[in-house]
């Protein structure tokens, strides 16, 4: 039941959790087969039954162990520093090679007092202490380091086996042992390690690419919030200064605007919502037209010149949220007292171009900010441009233009119900300019100080 829990959790494991633990498993596999081959070889027959000491098998066998249990706690901090975590301890990788020689040298001594000739596998039992610790230390230096430290550790055997006075044969098998042996596994544990890395950054791409998603999706929520509520307000506030002034001529046309501005409070907290859900969208027509009743009402002369018809509703979304825009900046800042919005169309793209000849009582050229900011990302996400400043005779101009049969872009949300403003939002706009009059300067009119 045990072994079933455990592989029922190794497969709920993520893809890459998987992965590390393949990794890692298969590396610990190898460290320890190399162990159990010294040991084993260690204790045959041919071993036990000569005149080697039994302290000096026990010897060899006691330090490949322990020679296991460091090169484990080596390889698995070497791999973690290969993945970019903290460094190995030195005094662990002192201790690894100190083990690494004397477990060499024990080998070395058994072999020359049994006889080189008369354990089998000699070659293979000579190269097995080398594989412990070569898995790890290959992973925190560089590949001209391991290759130096395999040609040491070559020289020093066939070295010591030639010095012997063994056969020229048991040199070529320690060679062709050391190649297929710790020269190998060095090369597999790299390999494996650096696959592992690759994939340990493609989780980080992934996790990055998913908290970009999230800012993305705030910065939506904060650009749709700043153009809902930007026109909505200024509507409010203008309503509610000219039902103060007819309240105070003692009008009863006052209450009549008291309740428009309720009746745009609770549209304002219905487009909240939709863009708090995502399903918002825009209306060119309608916006038009609620941008013309809410400049009318502050007094300002607008001419809309064009027609959205034919264009699709992702244009139509794209170039609503310019004229929203516009109709906000308009009751905010300048001091004009014309404006022309005109759309129209090629056969390629369609524009909308906001004429105003407030530029001259603004200070400064305002060509930044975040409505603009807002616009831009919108229209950059159909491909489309906006571009915005002085248009010479004191006149601001903004014109955008979209590419027709664009696509939304994902960052824009879905479309859904809601729309941007309603019809009686206009109408009521501009029975309040007529029912007050204008309000004069403090009706804060479109200028080019509106896209700040």
């Amino acid at each position: 039941m045990a072994a079933l829990t455990w592989i029922r959790g190794v497969r709920g494991r993520g893809g890459l959790a998987q992965l590390d633990l393949y990794t890692r498993g298969s590396l610990y596999f190898l460290l320890w087969l190399a162990v159990a081959v010294q040991v084993a070889l260690s204790v045959t027959r041919p071993v036990r039954h000569s005149d080697a000491p039994v302290a000096l098998i026990t010897a060899s066998c006691l330090l490949a162990v322990a020679q296991g249990v460091c090169s484990t706690a080596l390889t698995s901090g070497a791999l973690r520093t290969y993945l970019g975590g903290a460094a190995v301890p030195r005094r662990l990788i002192a201790a690894a090679a100190a083990l690494m020689v004397a477990d060499l040298a024990a080998v070395l001594a058994l072999t020359s007092t049994v006889g080189m000739a008369e354990v089998p596998g000699a070659s293979v039992l000579l190269c097995a202490p080398v594989v412990p610790f070569t898995l790890g230390h290959c992973l925190i230096v560089r590949r001209r380091t391991t290759v130096l430290v395999q040609l040491v550790l070559l020289v020093a055997v066939c070295g010591t086996v030639a010095l012997l006075g063994t056969a020229g044969a048991l040199i070529v098998a320690c060679l062709i042992s050391f190649t297929c042996g710790p020269a190998w596994f060095a090369c597999a544990s790299r390999c494996s390690a650096w696959y592992l890395r690759v994939m340990w950054k493609l989780q980080q791409a992934q996790d990055v690419q998913a908290q970009l998603a999230v800012a993305e999706e705030r910065l939506r929520f904060g650009r749709d919030l700043h153009d809902v509520m930007g026109r909505n307000l200024a509507v409010i506030a203008l309503k509610s200064e000219l039902a103060v002034g007819l309240a105070r001529r003692g009008r009863p046309e006052a209450v009549a605007q008291m309740e428009e501005v309720q009746r745009l409070a609770q549209e304002s907290q219905r487009e909240v919502r939709a863009v708090v859900r995502g399903y918002r969208d825009t209306d060119l027509h309608v916006e038009l037209e609620g941008a013309r009743g809410v400049l009318e009402a502050a007094g300002i002369t607008c001419e809309v010149t064009g027609s959205a018809d034919g264009l699709t509703g992702d244009v139509q979304s794209a170039l609503g949220w310019v004229v929203r825009e516009a109709a906000t900046n308009v009751l905010r800042h300048g001091d004009a007292r014309r404006c022309v919005i005109d759309v129209s169309r090629s056969a390629s793209d369609a524009r909308l171009t906001v004429d105003n000849n407030g530029a001259a009582g603004t200070a400064g050229a305002a060509t930044t900010g975040s409505g603009l900011a807002g616009l831009r990302e919108r229209l950059a996400a159909l491909g489309g441009t906006l571009v915005a400043g002085r248009a010479g005779d004191g006149r601001f101009r903004l014109t955008a233009e979209v590419p027709l049969g664009a696509v939304r872009g994902g960052s824009d949300g879905a479309s859904g119900a809601g729309r941007a403003c309603g019809v009686a939002e206009a109408g009521g706009a501009g029975d309040a300019g007529r029912a007050g009059g204008t309000t004069g300067a403090s009706g804060a009119a479109w200028g080019e100080g509106a896209l700040a």
